[in-house]
């Protein structure tokens, strides 16, 4: 009503809408919905604000930027507001960066100072080789203070601990074959074998498999020679450390891809855009599932909290 009692009903005039949507209510309207990357989203942001409650997860975009595919996620929480971007996962309050380019640029930057002052593969997120990270970081940080030889074979023990970490987190998540005669609980060089030709069977990989064998066979002795070596040098901890850090990473690579590769596409809509993830919830210790980018099947276990 105007000041003269009539209606202002004018169908040509716009109307603005004064309250804002409760946040937990967005959901609803977002058009293209991933919900198991938005719980992999929210997890971090509660794991990184953990006073915070996440209410609302949208992505807003995606962007390459030198090869680097980055995506942007915009998320409300009971307390804040936050850009979430990827690769690596980082959170900036919207508080302090309203600009959505300024903190991509920023991010980008940040990330590859991050990445330049460590060869090792990303622990940020939850993985089965947390403590393989762990034991890895560690041999990182004695190598930057050792002095002594005894420093640097200290140095070789710590990076034997991980490798015989690494087998045992991939073997918890591959099947065995019945009748498979079995190495030794530390038979490293026996186990890496083992599992290479579960994950890599075939003649079609046969190049590939000799060689994540042979390094990490040529790993395992470096660091061993290294432990036990009375004249132990930092350039000798050095060359066993990069030695190490790749064989890591080609072992986590392997293991997640061969989980995606299990399936070519979707069984519901037969897209090719199938991802991993791992869930740290589902017993005993964790486990990697599968989903669908373009719909939403995946084949997460019911653990009876859906």
């Amino acid at each position: 009503m105007n000041e003269t009692g009539e209606s202002n009903d004018d169908p040509s005039e716009c109307t603005v809408h004064t309250h804002p949507v409760p946040a937990e209510e967005l959901s609803r309207y977002s058009v293209e919905r991933d919900p198991y990357a938005e719980r992999d989203i929210a997890s971090h942001v509660e794991g990184q604000a953990p006073d915070e409650s996440v209410q609302h997860v949208e992505r807003v975009k995606r962007e390459a930027v030198l090869g680097e595919i980055y995506e942007i996620w915009d998320v409300t929480t009971d307390k804040d507001r936050w850009w979430v971007i990827t690769n690596m996962t980082n959170l900036y309050s919207q508080r302090h960066f309203p600009s959505l380019d300024y903190t991509l640029s920023f991010h980008i930057g940040l990330m590859a100072r991050l990445k330049s002052q460590s060869g090792g593969a990303d622990a940020e997120d939850p993985s089965p080789f947390d403590e393989v990270f762990r034991r890895m970081d560690q041999a990182e940080d004695r190598l930057g203070h050792a002095v002594e030889a005894e420093d640097y074979q200290a140095v070789g023990m710590q990076l034997r601990e991980a490798l015989v970490s690494l087998v045992v987190a991939i073997r918890r998540r591959v099947t065995v074959p019945n009748g498979t005669e079995l190495p030794q609980a530390a038979n490293f060089i026996g186990w890496s074998d083992l599992l290479m030709n579960i994950l890599c069977p075939g003649g079609s990989v046969r190049e590939l498999r000799q060689h994540l064998k042979a390094i990490a066979k040529e790993a395992w002795q470096l660091t061993n020679w290294l432990t036990h070596h009375r004249n132990a040098t930092e350039m000798a901890a050095s060359i066993a450390l990069h030695s190490c850090q790749m064989v890591v990473g080609h072992y986590v690579q392997v293991l997640q891809r061969s989980i995606t590769d299990q399936l070519s596409e979707c069984p519901v809509c037969s897209s090719r855009n199938i991802r991993a993830h791992f869930d740290v919830e589902i017993p005993p210790d964790g486990q990697y599932f599968s989903s669908c980018g373009s719909c939403d099947w995946n084949n997460r276990p019911d653990i009876g909290d859906e």
